[in-house]
Parts: C-alpha cells; structure tokens; sequence
C-alpha cells in the first residue's frame, strides 16, 4: 500500500439523500441524509474498514460506489474514471472491475444453479477467458477460496454458510476485479467461520493484489483486516486514522464510546472505564445542527450546536471534532 500514488477509489463530498413525501400531492416532505459529505480515499492493495451503528450509513456508501443506490451529489472516482452519474450500460464494464460481497451469501446465489453453472455463466457472459479455457479457470478460482473442484455439480442449499460465502466470494474473483467492497461479509457466519474468512480475504489480498472497503459493526474483524479504519456516525466520517491508532489513540469522543465496548482479555488491568452514551441515534431526517453527535456527547458546548467540525488532518489521523477529548476525561465506571 502506497499513499503516495494516487487512490484507486476517491470520493469526493458523496451524498444520499432518500426524500420523503407527504400529502396528496406527493410533495417532498424532508430528506433522509443517509450519506452527507463523505470524501474518502481507498489506495491500492490496502484495506480500509468502515465502521459505525447499524444505520449510520456506511452500507449505503459501498452500494452508491456500486451504483445500486443512486448518489445525490458528489464525485465517485474509480480508477482516474469519475464513474458518477454513470448508466447500468456504461457501469458494465466497471464492475468487471470492482464487485460486492454480500452479507447473505445465500441470496447472491441462484438456488437453481450449480456452483459450476454459476461461475460458467459469469465467465461466459463477461468474456473473461476463452470458451476453451472455462472449466480449467472455475477450477482455479475454487482452489482459490479453498473448495475442492469437485463441488461444481452441487448447489448452494447443500453448503454450510461458510463455504457459501466461499462461493460468493469466488463469483466475485471470476471477474478478476481490482476492488472488492465487502458489506458485513462475515456478520452472518459463526465466529470460528468469520476466522477463516478473514484469512481468506488476507490471502487473496497477497495472491491477487486486491484492495478492499470492509464495511462492518465488529470492531474486532476490522482490527484484523485493515490497514486504516474510517468511524460513521448519522453519515458523516468522524474519525480516519491506520488502526492501530485508532485503537491507542482514539480522538472522536464517538469512537472512544466505540472502543469502550470492545473486548480484551484482561480488561481490568487496563483501569478501562465503561463509556455508555445516553440519549438514542437521531433520525437522519432531522439530524442535530452542527455536530451531530453532539446530543449524546457529555463534552458538548454552544459551538458544538453552532458550527459543524471540519474532519481535519494531523499527521495522517483525521477527527471531526472541536476539542481535543482525552478517555480519561470520560465519567465512567471502571470496569
């Protein structure tokens, strides 16, 4: 992973607005700010976890990279290509370069098909390989995920959940993509099954150079896997920084609340204190002024509510936030 060179994925002041209507005449009512102003940057080989509560947005952003929904402003830049705006059938030959895992493997897969006619017809369909070349390429790629090649005949209802996201993944690789955006691809599975997953994805990543956005809740799994980490809250970043500063030096009073909850042997001989926020989420319809967490946040003053925080840079470690908040600064119980 190489900063210095330009991303392989960039967006800039990325927005997805839902509106909302009312009354007989279907006027638009307000706006659902799923996404408001995100500007990221993903490098190539790198693995960037995105993180945050259920809702925050971050789900929204690998589908509006993937076109599924609709960006409402705002640049998606793939490759040097700004891919914003595109049509399906221009959008066509991009995802033979970048593809999604999901977090159901059950329902990317047709229960119809074999796992071999599955990946046939991707190979066909695409003109990854010549005709020729078929069967010796599927049998490549279940090596790969570490399925024997003698599954081809079986279909998805005869696999374990683990070996069908296994298969999900291997529909992704036959398009030999550059960019793999994985949504809580691991959530779903039994935690021994997230394991190997997550070695999976390490070792494709060193074998074929890939580059992921890993979107998830479980801070553990992101830990592992990426290199940076990105932390939401009501679709804004509020915190950017590699992960191990993440977790030694966390600056958003949102992310230490984040890390409070996160397991560790001992917890106890770290004097950690157990941060509970008060107050719920707001709706994304009718988010705070200024910084929107600053209605859980016991550290909020006037400027919190009069002006938004800008997601600045200080040696690499990005936080939106108007102070400089310390853990130690938190009321807590130790736990």
């Amino acid at each position: 992973m190489s900063q210095t060179a330009d991303p392989i994925l960039r967006l800039e002041h990325l927005k997805v607005y839902y509106p909302q209507r009312d009354g007989v005449f279907s006027r638009i009512k307000k706006y659902v700010k799923a996404v408001d102003d995100v500007s990221l940057d993903i490098f190539s080989n790198e693995t960037l976890g995105l993180v945050g509560e259920s809702g925050c947005g971050k789900s929204t952003i690998g589908r509006a990279v993937m076109h599924l929904e609709e960006a409402s402003a705002g640049k998606i830049i793939f490759e040097g290509e700004n891919i914003s705006g595109y049509s399906r059938s221009q959008m066509r030959p991009v995802w033979k370069r970048m593809q999604m895992i999901f977090q159901d493997p059950y329902s990317s897969l047709n229960p119809h098909k074999t796992v071999g006619n599955t990946l046939e017809e991707m190979l066909l369909v695409h003109h990854v390989v010549p005709r020729s070349s078929i069967d010796s390429e599927i049998n490549r790629i279940l090596s790969l995920i570490g399925l024997n090649p003698g599954v081809k005949g079986r279909f998805p209802h005869e696999f374990s959940g683990g070996q069908r996201q296994r298969i999900s993944i291997a529909k992704a690789l036959t398009m030999r993509p550059k960019l793999l955006i994985c949504d809580e691809a691991i959530s779903a599975l039994d935690v021994s099954i997230q394991a190997q997953i997550l070695e999976l994805f390490k070792s494709l990543q060193g074998k074929l150079g890939l580059t992921y956005l890993f979107i998830a809740h479980g801070l553990g799994a992101v830990k592992y896997i990426s290199d940076r980490i990105a932390v939401m809250y009501l679709g804004k970043i509020v915190e950017l920084a590699p992960t191990e500063l993440i977790f030694a030096d966390p600056r958003h009073p949102y992310t230490q609340a984040l890390l409070s909850a996160y397991p560790v042997p001992n917890p106890r001989s770290r004097n950690r204190k157990r941060i509970v926020l008060s107050g719920q989420v707001p709706s994304p319809s009718d988010a705070p002024s200024g910084c929107r967490f600053r209605t859980r946040c016991p550290f909020a003053q006037n400027i919190c509510a009069q002006e938004e925080p800008e997601l600045k840079d200080s040696e690499g470690h990005s936080s939106a936030c108007h102070f400089t908040i310390r853990r130690e600064d938190w009321k807590g119980e130790t736990a």
